[in-house]
């Protein structure tokens, strides 16, 4: 069991917000972009999945002792590489559950020693996995409120048109 004062509910608790947050959506609405550049909730939605498999790579690789860099990655990159708002908001979250539930059941058998070890980050820094799970936390918390904004774009943009 944990030793840590690591708070996994939170951990588990952040893509209830993100649900209720896209609950009532449309295809239409969680594909919205304000701009080409711009990513739509889908693309929010796969990011996060994107930066469950960097972060979960990250905490294996550290438990495993090895003293590579942590990687970094391109988001930008990785969701239009994949063509991401193509996908389906609702297959992206099952995966997105199936990483947090994974790495919960993983959390929940780290000792305080284990939630102690340190990687080398990609600027050169040492970062504890105790550090990196809050980090997650505050992580999807800044895309929740990326995906208020969008919402209030995408509201505000039809109902303009529909004014005009």
């Amino acid at each position: 069991m944990s030793q840590s004062t690591v708070d996994v509910q939170a951990y588990v608790q952040a893509y209830d917000q993100i649900e209720q947050e896209i609950e009532g959506l449309t295809e239409q609405q969680l594909k919205w972009k304000a701009a080409p550049e711009s990513w739509s909730v889908t693309e929010v939605l796969a990011h996060l999945v994107d930066h469950s498999i960097v972060v979960s790579f990250r905490i294996r690789e550290i438990l495993s002792g090895s003293e590579v860099r942590l990687p970094l990655f391109n988001q930008d990159a990785w969701v239009a590489g994949q063509k991401a708002n193509e996908g389906d908001a609702k297959d992206i979250l099952i995966a997105a559950r199936g990483f947090v539930n994974y790495n919960s059941l993983l959390f929940n058998r780290l000792t305080s020693e284990e939630w102690s070890k340190t990687g080398i980050n990609f600027k050169g820094e040492p970062v504890a996995i105790s550090a990196i799970v809050p980090a997650f936390v505050a992580h999807v918390q800044g895309h929740l409120g990326q995906i208020r904004r969008i919402k209030q774009a995408e509201s505000e943009t039809v109902n303009t048109s529909r004014s005009i």
